[in-house]
């Protein structure tokens, strides 16, 4: 578990397992410094960044769209030379032939979201395999019907959720059962989470909540939550949109039922891009669970026979319904090819400083500025690489000024900017120089 203690100074002290202990400083050399210690520094050059004012932008909206990896575009190149000059025949014939394409994606995706192989594909988008995933583990009765989520759920999941107990014949007023951040905090309590279960007890059919919470960044404990709504005999589902390719996930050993998460985000696959999916390989290969089902997830060795019974594919693949977009798998796999080749335990370890080298950077504005506090961080220590600062006495003028000047962040009302700075492509310099046009900016305004 990491921890840094923050203190109003020119310096800081940080500490983190497996990191060394070290002294913080607000200055360009000190930035300079830690990136030329920095192992990942060169994935920097693989990434292709806007520019405004003839300079690359610090781009801190990963946890929106990721930047596009250089690779990407030979991967679709390689699609559309097929395409052109095998037409059909690219299915079979191609040098990655498309009608296997999405089982590329399997292993190195596991090892993003620490899961098997056979238990994750890519397929469709993220709220389209969130509705069929419900249809699986959504299977409410007369008197198991209740949902588990968050207090002000990603839009799309509170969508979702409705129409699927509306579909259902419930009343999501009743049905769905959100837990609320205590009065005056910005953050959820796990005891909160867990006994808001176990008052819901034998009534609860699902819990379905966001990994990381899009809003304010925290990372919640997938592995209690899940093994407590299991407890209660009910199906436990993650929405990993802001978690796939940000935290450390261990869906396998964790016993997650099943997960779904974008590809956009933090894993660079391109806008509305493919979504993955996991699921437990307790429901792999078996007829017995309900599934909306298409040619594409039935065998392999058969499918082309055009059988008229659906037999499941063993693995998550069964979920699969139309055959593979491979357009779009394509960067994926190209982005997929970096995760591969830069396991997940170094990119936390970089997230973790670069995150805590940002806040101290803030943190020492704060100081500079005067006594009262202008930032105030609403993520809390369990976090991944987002922290959302909620703007005291700012506006939308501070956001369009860091706009101007070449930062790319994200706005949320009423006033919180979110910041993500992404290990594969941010670097520590970027956090000074960030905090030195912020600082500007609010001066300006």
């Amino acid at each position: 578990m990491c921890s840094f203690k923050l203190r109003p100074s020119k310096l800081s002290r940080y500490f983190c397992e497996n990191l060394k202990i070290m002294q913080f400083k607000n200055t360009a050399e000190f930035a300079k410094k830690l990136d030329a210690q920095d192992k990942l520094a060169s994935y920097k050059d693989e990434f292709i960044f806007p520019v405004i004012n003839e300079k690359e932008v610090i781009y801190f909206t990963g946890n929106s769209l990721g930047l596009q990896p250089k690779r990407s575009q030979k991967y679709v190149n390689e699609i559309m030379n097929d395409w052109g000059g095998l037409a059909v025949e690219g299915h079979f014939k191609a040098e990655k032939p498309w009608w296997d394409y999405h089982e590329r994606l399997a292993a190195p995706l596991a090892k993003v979201v620490g899961a098997k192989p056979e238990e994750v594909t890519v397929m469709n988008t993220l709220t389209v395999n969130l509705h069929l995933l419900m249809v699986s583990f959504y299977r409410p009765s007369a008197k198991r019907f209740k949902i588990i989520c968050e207090e002000k759920a990603f839009p799309s999941d509170q969508y979702m959720l409705a129409s699927q107990v509306r579909f259902h014949g419930f009343n999501p007023e009743e049905a769905i059962v959100e837990v609320k951040k205590r009065d005056g905090e910005n953050h959820w309590h796990l005891e909160d989470i867990l006994k808001t279960i176990e008052e819901v007890g034998d009534e609860l059919a699902l819990v379905l909540i966001g990994g990381v919470n899009y809003y304010n960044g925290q990372v919640f404990d997938i592995r209690t939550i899940t093994e407590a709504g299991q407890k209660q005999g009910a199906f436990v589902g993650w929405d990993l949109a802001h978690a796939a390719g940000n935290i450390k996930l261990q869906l396998h050993n964790w016993g997650v039922d099943f997960a779904a998460w974008c590809s956009y985000k933090y894993m660079n696959s391109g806008p509305g891009n493919a979504s993955g999916i996991f699921v437990n390989e307790k429901y792999l290969d078996r007829k017995d669970i309900p599934r909306f089902e298409g040619w594409w997830g039935t065998k392999k060795e058969t499918r082309f026979l055009m059988e008229p019974e659906f037999e499941p594919m063993p693995n998550a693949e069964a979920w699969q319904i139309s055959n593979a977009p491979v357009l779009s798998m394509a960067p994926y796999l190209a982005s997929l090819s970096l995760f591969d080749e830069v396991n997940m335990d170094l990119l936390i370890e970089k997230s973790k400083l670069l995150t805590a080298y940002l806040e101290f950077v803030l943190h020492e504005i704060d100081v500079e500025l005067g006594e009262t506090t202008i930032f105030e961080i609403i993520t809390p220590k369990d976090r991944g690489c987002q922290l959302s600062v909620f703007l005291h006495g700012q506006g939308k003028a501070l956001f369009d000024y860091l706009m101007k000047n070449g930062v790319i962040t994200d706005w949320r009302e009423p006033n919180v900017i979110r910041l993500a700075p992404t290990p594969f492509y941010n670097s520590f310099e970027e956090m000074y120089r960030f905090g030195q046009i912020l600082k500007q900016g609010i001066l300006e305004n």
